[in-house]
């Protein structure tokens, strides 16, 4: 009888199913917090001051700080040790992505939300979380097209500084954007310095997709493309 062959998934693969995991899980987990916090914020409302201004940071949220830190961290390990052991594949390849996608827009759209149980936490604006996203949906349509002409749209500078701010952003957000609220606690809405981070992160992210879109105009104008 023959046996069927077996996909092997190596130690960056495992890595990034792993990333996909716990960005299912913590988006489950916010579900079930935003629930939990339409009905009894107060379940949830335990909030740590972080200095004399008034500014807190409500301990789920450095929980699911230092869980994102670990997701992140293993985006970066992944890449390093497929590179390292010579393990690129198409299946990575293929998945790296969404890991990313699922972890980063998810923990954006959360931060986003309005939580009662919060307070005057900061949020990710959402004005921001719209730009991001609408410019994710265009670059997958571009790397789709490019694939049905086996064309592989590789990652620029900016769309990795891009990923990096937004991590960043993210990780001030979740905490108050401590260490900045020491002084920036009482300044206007959306003039905090966590808010600028997240500016920059927003233009990072239309300039990385303009210049995808400038770079693969042949993909989507239907000309023909012999550079490798």
């Amino acid at each position: 009888m023959e046996q069927k062959a077996k996909l092997k998934v190596n130690l960056p693969t495992k890595i990034t199913i792993s990333r996909i995991i716990v960005a299912f899980l913590l988006i489950v987990t916010i579900v079930v917090l935003y629930i939990v916090d339409q009905f009894n914020p107060f379940i949830i409302n335990f909030n740590i001051e972080l200095n004399n201004n008034g500014a807190t940071i409500n301990w789920l949220m450095i929980i699911l700080f230092v869980v994102f830190l670990i997701a992140s961290f293993t985006d970066f390990l992944d890449g390093y040790l497929a590179r390292k052991n010579n393990q690129v594949t198409d299946l990575g390849k293929f998945l790296d992505p969404i890991a990313d996608k699922m972890l980063i827009n998810g923990m954006m759209i959360f931060l986003a939300l309005n939580f009662s149980s919060l307070g005057e936490s900061l949020k990710f604006p959402f004005f921001c979380v719209i730009i991001m996203e609408i410019r994710d949906l265009i670059v997958d349509g571009l790397r789709f097209m490019a694939a049905t002409k086996h064309t592989v749209i590789a990652a620029n500078i900016f769309g990795k500084l891009k990923t990096v701010l937004q991590m960043v952003a993210i990780s001030f957000v979740f905490i108050n954007g401590w260490p900045f609220s020491y002084f920036d606690a009482t300044w206007m809405p959306y003039l905090h310095i966590t808010d600028f981070i997240c500016y920059a992160a927003t233009i990072v992210s239309v300039l990385s997709g303009a210049i995808y879109l400038i770079q693969n105009k042949s993909v989507f104008l239907g000309q023909n493309n012999d550079s490798k």
